[in-house]
């Protein structure tokens, strides 16, 4: 049964930084693609960020891109996502999500990948 618990979300300033991690069980996370989506108050889920599981390549959705960083610990089978230069646009819910398959596809598809876990509220706010 795969399982995906995210922790790391709080209130955080404009412009810093949050680190959000993503415990798995169920699957490796060194040969699957996992992947990072977001639901903002009164928004649809948007995909993020996704690893691949075949060769490690990382892609960005545009909002991401240059600003938040995907990577994973293959000995704790973590999967993390590094926030900088954070806006209150990121408000939102986090979360970890894979489809249980090697490669990523499209970043958007991430939204809606077969497993996700229950997420991790990010708030920023002066």
């Amino acid at each position: 049964q795969v399982q995906l618990v995210e922790s790391g979300g709080g209130l955080v300033h404009p412009g810093g930084s949050l680190t959000l991690s993503c415990d798995v069980s169920g699957l490796s996370v060194n040969s699957n693609a996992m992947a990072w989506a977001r639901q903002a108050p009164g928004k649809q889920r948007e995909g993020l960020s996704c690893l691949s599981g075949v060769d490690g390549s990382q892609w960005y959705a545009a909002s991401a891109n240059g600003r938040f960083t995907i990577s994973r610990d293959n000995d704790k089978n973590k999967v993390y996502l590094q926030l900088d230069h954070i806006t209150p646009e990121d408000t939102a819910v986090y979360y970890c999500t894979t489809a249980g398959l090697p490669g990523c596809g499209v970043v958007s598809d991430t939204a809606t990948y077969e497993y996700r876990g229950r997420g991790t509220q990010v708030t920023v706010s002066s």
